[in-house]
C-alpha cells in the first residue's frame, strides 16, 4: 500500500507541476532514487506518465488534461521556435484552420501571409489575437466553449466545418504515436479535429517533443494524413526518421 500511495503522490505532482524530477522526488519522499525510478516505470507501464531523462511528464488522458494556463507557462521559448517553423509551411495558402491550444495560437501569430488570409479557428484566444490584423479575416466556429482550452466543440462547430474546404490546417494533439496516430482526451474535441482533417487539403502537426510516443483516449487522425510534423529537438533523430518513414516530413526546430 505504501508504494501505491507514493505512486499516487508522484502522479498528482506530475499533473500539478507538469513534470517531476527523480532526485527531487527522492528527497521529498524520503526514498532512494532507484525507488522513484521503479515507481515511474510502473506509472509509465500504466500509460499515465512518459519517462524522460531524469524524470517524467504526465500523459494527458480521459481522466486528466492540463489547462491553458499551464500550457502558457511551460516551455514558451521552445514552443515559439516550433511555431515559427510550422508557420513557414503557409506556402501561399489562402484559407487555413488553426487548432485550439497554445502552440497553434503561436503559429497563427507567427504567420506572415503575402496576401489576404482567411483563418478558421475553434480557439477564442486565437481569434482575438488575429482579429485586428490587416488582411486577415477570422471565422470562429460556433458551439460550446470548453473552459479548459477556451475553444468551441460539439455539433454547431462540426456543422460549420462540414460546409468548408480549407487549404491548410495547423493541428495539435495530446499524443502522437506510430501505433495509434494522433489522439486527444475529449471525444468532442476529437470530432472537431477529425472533421478538420477531412475538410483540409494539407495538414501540419505542431507540438513539442513530449507529445511523441504518447497515446491519449480518442484517435482523430493517422500519421499519414500529415505533410509535416513540426516539433523540437527533444525528439531524437532516430525517432524522427521512424515517423518520416510513414510519409510526413519531420521538422525538428
Amino acid at each position: 500500500m505504501e508504494a501505491v500511495r507514493r505512486q499516487r503522490e508522484i502522479l498528482d505532482r506530475a499533473r500539478s507541476d507538469g513534470r517531476v524530477d527523480v532526485v527531487a522526488l527522492a528527497n521529498d519522499l524520503g526514498v532512494a532514487p532507484e525507488t522513484v525510478r521503479r515507481d515511474l516505470r510502473h506509472l509509465a507501464d500504466r500509460g499515465v506518465v512518459q519517462r524522460v531523462h531524469g524524470g517524467a511528464y504526465p500523459v494527458e488522458s480521459a481522466g486528466f488534461e492540463s489547462d491553458l494556463a499551464a500550457r502558457t507557462l511551460s516551455g514558451v521559448s521552445q514552443k515559439r521556435r516550433v511555431a515559427a517553423a510550422a508557420a513557414e509551411h503557409l506556402e501561399g495558402a489562402e484559407t487555413i484552420y488553426v487548432d485550439e491550444g497554445f502552440t497553434p495560437q503561436l503559429v497563427a501569430e507567427a504567420l506572415r501571409p503575402e496576401g489576404p488570409l482567411t483563418v478558421v479557428t475553434s480557439s477564442l484566444l486565437t481569434a482575438t489575437a488575429l482579429a485586428g490584423q490587416a488582411g486577415v479575416t477570422v471565422l470562429v466556429l460556433g458551439g460550446r466553449v470548453r473552459g479548459r482550452t477556451m475553444a468551441t466543440v460539439d455539433h454547431w462547430a462540426t456543422r460549420m466545418l462540414d460546409d468548408l474546404v480549407i487549404d491548410l490546417a495547423f493541428l495539435g494533439a495530446n499524443g502522437v504515436s506510430r501505433e495509434h496516430g494522433l489522439t486527444t482526451p475529449d471525444p468532442a474535441v476529437a470530432a472537431v479535429k477529425n472533421l478538420v482533417v477531412q475538410r483540409s487539403r494539407r495538414r501540419v502537426f505542431v507540438g513539442v517533443a513530449k507529445k511523441f510516443g504518447v497515446s491519449s483516449f480518442c484517435r482523430f487522425a493517422d500519421i499519414t494524413d500529415f505533410e509535416a510534423l513540426v516539433t523540437d529537438t527533444g525528439l531524437s533523430a532516430t525517432e524522427a526518421h521512424r515517423y518520416a518513414a510513414l510519409g510526413p516530413q519531420v521538422v525538428r526546430a
